[in-house]
């Protein structure tokens, strides 16, 4: 199977949308993740609530959400055009937020599972120890997190690989700019003789999932013998 100039120039996109996606959101799911798990501030459930909101609402709805926020004329979308110049509407880096957000769900839970399993009796002898809060949170927290956060970035991966609703309405079906990996097979569906495109796009989407989803689970596997513990599934 041979993928054409055009079909590599699709998959390049997609591999770039997908990691600035991702990388967008890690900070986030991760802030997230420690505020649910670990604080019992007010409030807290409805927090969840919206963090988890994107994996049951149809995406056309978050992407006409994020056309309400972030189009021409909304006040965010003209806040980030004239402060630093960034315009979302129809270009790439639209195509990334709108996969960040998709994937933000499934990443805030892995790395929520993680922190829970992190046993907080090591943390408390850090302190005992004299470890500060940072200290025991870079020596202790992060690496026996470590896992999650790993699998939390190959979904996030997977998932924006995948993203096709929120996008296709947020930033339109660009050829160059927003034709991702789904949305060029829907593209192709639509052309008479596309068939021949659709089957070698189609078989890219699932070797690059299937490849995600494997080095996930080695990832995980490798960190939790790193730090002394069985191998454990979190996929």
């Amino acid at each position: 199977m041979i993928l054409t100039a055009q079909e590599w120039a699709i998959v390049a996109l997609s591999l770039k949308v997908s990691s600035v996606a991702i990388l967008l959101t890690l900070p986030i799911a991760f802030a997230l993740a420690w505020v649910l798990e670990r604080t019992r501030m007010p409030g807290r459930i409805v927090l969840d609530g919206l963090v988890h909101l994107p994996l049951v609402l149809p995406p056309v709805v978050t992407g006409w959400a994020l056309l309400l926020l972030f189009g021409a004329n909304a006040p965010l979308g003209r806040f980030l055009a004239d402060t630093f110049g960034v315009t979302l509407i129809f270009r790439w880096t639209g195509a990334a937020v709108a996969a960040a957000i998709m994937a933000l769900p499934l990443m805030v839970r892995a790395i929520r599972l993680s922190l829970a399993g992190v046993d907080r009796r090591l943390e408390q002898a850090a302190h005992t120890l004299g470890a500060g809060r940072w200290r025991t949170f870079g020596a202790v927290t992060l690496p026996l997190a470590m896992p999650g956060l790993l699998a939390a970035l190959v979904l996030g991966f997977a998932r924006s690989i995948g993203e096709f609703g929120a996008t296709i309405t947020f930033v339109s079906n660009v050829p160059g700019e927003t034709r991702t990996l789904p949305l060029a097979i829907y593209t192709s569906l639509q052309v008479p003789g596309g068939e021949g495109a659709v089957t070698r796009l189609a078989v890219v989407s699932i070797v690059l999932s299937l490849a995600a989803l494997i080095g996930s689970e080695w990832l995980v596997r490798r960190g939790a013998r790193r730090i002394g513990g069985e191998d454990r599934h979190v996929l």
